[in-house]
Formats: C-alpha cells, structure tokens, sequence
C-alpha cells in the first residue's frame, strides 16, 4: 500500500493523528496529520512570496449545487475578515474558500461554519467531494430534480463513521449538527444490496477505513447545460425529467478526469465513456455501485494512477460493465438522446420562474474582495438573499423580488458591475486556479497573471477582427484544477513563466484539447498565436475556434503557430 492507505488505516475513522496535534501548540500540523486533515476540508499551506514559512490553513466547503444559505454566507464574509486574509474564493466545483487561517484559530472557524449549517467535511481527501449541478435557480427544465438528486448523493456518500469523527472535533460532539440525509437516500439503504457493496466495515459500510483511492467528483446536469463539465466528472448524470419535473431517469458517463503530471506519460486528462440509461428508481444504487468498484479496484500503491478513469482506460468498458454486475443488478438501458451541449454562465439578470429573479454576477477569477465583498454583504444582510456558486467561478444572487431589482442594480453599478457589464463572453467562460502564492504544487502563475492574460486575448481578437468568444483556462500545474483540458485554450504551467499550450477543446466542452507546445513564454503569447488566430479568421471565420484547431493535426497546428523554437508537445 502507498504510506497515505496505511495513515487512513490507522487514523481511527479520520481522527488521529489530527485530534492529538489540535491540542498542541505548534504552528504547524505534521505531514501524518495534514493527509487526515484534508478529509476534514482543508489543506495546509504557506505563502511562497515570503521567505520564511508563515504556515496556515485552507478551508473548502461542502455545498452540493453550489447552495449558500444567506446565514451561511454572512458567517464566511466574518470569517474570512477576523481570521482569513479578508477574501473568499469561489472555487471551480461549486463551492468557497477561505485562506490564511491560523491553526490555533482552526478550530473556531470551522465550528463556526457547522453552527451557520455549513460543512467542510469531504471536500478534501480521498472521499467523494463536493456534487456538482447546475447553479441557475430556475424552477423548470429539470433543474430542481437536479438539484435534488445532487443532495441525495451528497448524503448518500457522506462518510459515517467520519461524521462522528468531525462532529467530536469541530463542535464537540454535538450530533444536532450532523448532516442530514434524504428520503431517498434512506429508502436506498433500507433495500438489499449485492454483498460486493458493503465495505466490510461496519462503522463505515460504504467506504470502509481506507476510504478512496483517490477523490472521487460526481455531478448531475440537465439535457443540454453542460456548465458543470459532465465529461470531466468520475461519475455524470444527465437526467431526464417528466412533464411535473419528476426524475424519470439518467443517462450516465463514468472515468472522466482532468489531473496529469508532466513527462508522465501513464497520467493523462479524459472524457468519461458513456455507461447508458437507468431509470429514477435505480440511480442511487448505480452511485454506491460505482463508489464501491473503485473502492475496491482502484490503485492503492501509486497514488498517480488511482483515480476511476485510469481503472476504465486500463480495463476497458467491457470488463467495467462486467465488474460492476457484481455491486449492481439493475437495468442498464442504452442511451437516450440529447440535445447539443452548451456551456451555460447565468450571468446577468433572468426570471427563476417562481416570479422571482436572479442575477448573475462575473466574478474574475472567483476571488471575491475589497468593494465586490463589501457590497454582496450588504446585499445578502438586507434582503437575506441566498448565494449560488456556478462552475465557473461566478456568484449568482437569488431570489429577488421584482420591487428589489432597482435598489440591487444600484449598488452593483456602484461597484462596476452595471446591467451591460454583466455578460463579457471571454471573461465570463475564463477559469484560473489560485496557482501562487499559496499552492504548494503550484509551477507558476495562474490567478494573480489571468485578468492581464484575458486583456492580452481581447486586444488580440480585436486587432484581428475576431468577434467570437475563447474559451480560455489558466493554470499553474498540470492538476487540471481549472480543467484547462476542455478549453479552447489552455495554459498550464509548466516553468516559471512558461506554459504548456493546450488546443482545440469546443465552446460546448465536448472535446479534450491536445498539447501542442511544450514551454511557451507567456511573455511571446501574442507573437505565437497571431499567426494561428489569422489563419482561423481567413480560412474559417464562422467556425468557433476550437473546431477549427480539431481539422488540424497537432503538427499542423504547430506549423501555423509562430513557435520561434519553441519545443513542441511530445
């Protein structure tokens, strides 16, 4: 086993050694405990601009969807000022973070998020993380089953015995606090089960004492919104509803992923396979199957290759659907049409269709802070409006009445979001991951270099002519956490000051883009692609970009660009 299975192992259901190391007065959580401390929702970091280690914590909340209660949010607001570093990030999968927090201070701040009924448990480690759905409020299309499936699944997979565990740590022990699961969910764990299922631990039926291999990333959508990335999810659910809005089924993709290393040629980004249809009352179980082949078939002694869709590449889908009859014995149908996937953003002002409204507000990197901050607290304090984190990093206000917009559209101006501002194609498709100072994985530049990099592409388009959107993502290692392999560009550190440039993902993030320069000088950004871009404007204007880079072979590609020298992707 890798050293992080035997650490899980003995950790005593995620407790130790992180209980004992909370008591002491080191600045500091030893390595033993930061593999434990990242199923409770946070990682250890320091920032890399200073020259001493200033050592603090990130903490990341778990809200399927994307849901932020207005109590919840008022709560993060306080905290991220009285603890934090005085900002929030939205996060690419849906939820906030909070920085700088000081271990001695750890302990306050994350009981407080549990008494305003939040939760950080899970949204780390090697655990089923944080479900995505889609973030929009409306109340027809499918959204709201959506939205309630992705609830069922987060209760479904939440860890049991882990519950207590983080419940004893962050407030005591106190079970008022505790997770609430569903209806479904305990109509789906009262029914018999295939015996492969249960872990063979009973504090933990589902996850058993190791718990994942790796973090497993689930996420639910509707037929044609794509803006939860469904293909890059270990395990998607394209559902289909009636004409009430009730779940009649899902189409289902499983084995997707975004993580690689560089110069390892057995880690790579994929799209999940399509597995088929199954219908409502099969869902959940379909969920705790899958959960519980990768449990017991992924990769526990290198942690590169232990995620679901390495297990799916390597065996095949033949033999996945074969395995996985022994933890499922429903009905896998083929499956149903849908419509052409489209990346939704949600910004600006639309109808949820309860005779409210929302607005959509672009949120630049998802770095949420000075003025923005300030007045979404006074916005939420007043109307008690609840908060929707979207895929994209953007913050959706929800719930407003139509007596309220005037008075909401005033104080947005004030701060620069007035009502034509609100939909920048490029900007509001854009993700960058936080990349320096505070990750530790982290090559290069990512947030703190992407609203000059944006500005960089819009001049480009410009002078050239080019009135369509790019779709671009931003980020300082190869971890995909921006999911830059879905982009139309993507930039992904690879030396300080140099990407690995990443071609022909599609608008509807269909298509995995492909590596065509290996070091590329953000500095020569403009001098490369100028000559690619005006190619594309000559030869195939009204196509959107990343489709004209798919008619093109990588080294075709490599020769429309102006490399100067610059190494080719292998």
């Amino acid at each position: 086993m890798a050293k992080v299975e035997v650490l899980k192992l003995a950790s005593d259901h995620l407790r130790e050694p992180l209980a004992s190391e909370l008591e002491n007065d080191e600045s500091r959580f030893s390595n033993r405990a930061v593999q434990i401390l990242k199923f409770h929702g946070s990682y250890q970091q320091s920032n890399r601009d200073h020259r001493h280690r200033d050592w603090s914590m990130m903490l990341r909340l778990r809200s399927p969807a994307g849901r932020i209660p207005a109590q919840l949010y008022l709560a993060l607001d306080e905290l991220a000022d009285r603890y934090g570093n005085g900002t929030l990030r939205a996060t690419t999968r849906q939820t906030f973070q909070l920085h700088g927090i000081p271990k001695q201070d750890l302990r306050m701040v994350l009981g407080t998020i549990v008494r305003n009924l939040g939760s950080t448990l899970a949204a780390c480690g090697d655990i089923n993380r944080n479900v995505m759905a889609p973030a929009a409020p409306y109340t027809t299309g499918g959204y709201p089953a959506a939205r309630r499936l992705a609830d069922d699944i987060a209760a479904l997979l939440t860890p049991q015995a882990a519950l207590g565990a983080y419940l004893d740590l962050w407030v005591d022990g106190d079970m008022a606090y505790r997770l609430r699961s569903t209806a479904k969910v305990r109509k789906v764990n009262r029914q018999p089960a295939p015996s492969a299922v249960h872990s063979g631990d009973e504090q933990e039926p589902l996850y058993g004492s190791r718990y994942m291999p790796r973090k497993f990333k689930v996420g639910v959508t509707v037929p044609g919104d794509n803006s939860i990335d469904i293909l890059t999810q270990d395990l998607g659910f394209v559902i289909f509803t009636d004409t009430m809005g009730r779940l009649v089924g899902a189409n289902v993709h499983v084995g997707g992923g975004m993580g690689r290393t560089h110069n390892k040629e057995d880690t790579f980004a994929r799209t999940a396979d399509p597995l088929g249809y199954v219908q409502r009352h099969q869902v959940l179980a379909l969920v705790k199957a899958v959960v519980a082949l990768q449990r017991d078939h992924g990769d526990r002694q290198s942690r590169r290759h232990a995620r679901l869709k390495y297990l799916v590449h390597d065996r095949g889908m033949d033999w996945f659907k074969a395995c996985l009859s022994n933890y499922f014995h429903g009905d896998i149908r083929p499956l149903r049409k849908e419509p052409t996937r489209k990346l939704e953003h949600y910004l600006g002002w639309q109808r949820q269709g309860d005779g409210l409204w929302f607005v959509g507000l672009p949120v630049m990197t998802g770095r949420v802070a000075g003025p923005l901050k300030d007045t979404l607290r006074e916005l939420v304090q007043r109307y008690r409006l609840e908060l929707r984190v979207t895929p994209n990093q953007d913050i959706l206000l929800c719930g407003i009445a139509s007596n309220r917009k005037r008075d909401i559209q005033d104080r947005l101006d004030a701060v620069g979001l007035q009502e034509s501002a609100l939909v920048e194609p490029t900007a509001s498709h854009g993700l960058a991951c936080p990349a320096l100072p505070t990750c530790g994985l982290a090559i290069t530049e990512s947030e703190r270099t992407f609203p000059d990099v944006l500005a960089r592409f819009d001049a480009l388009r410009r002078s050239l002519g080019i009135q369509q959107p790019l779709l671009i993502r931003m980020t300082g290692c190869p971890n995909g956490c921006s999911r830059p392999y879905m982009a139309e560009v993507g930039l992904v550190g690879s030396a300080a000051g140099h990407y690995q440039l990443w071609l022909g993902g599609t608008p509807g993030l269909t298509t995995l883009a492909r590596p065509v320069l290996d070091r590329l000088p953000l500095a020569d950004l403009e001098a490369v692609l100028r000559p690619l871009f005006s190619h594309w404007v000559r030869t195939a204007a009204s196509k959107s970009f990343g489709a004209f880079c798919q008619d093109y072979t990588t080294e075709q590609l490599q020769d429309l660009l102006g490399t100067n020298g610059f190494p080719p992707a292998a």
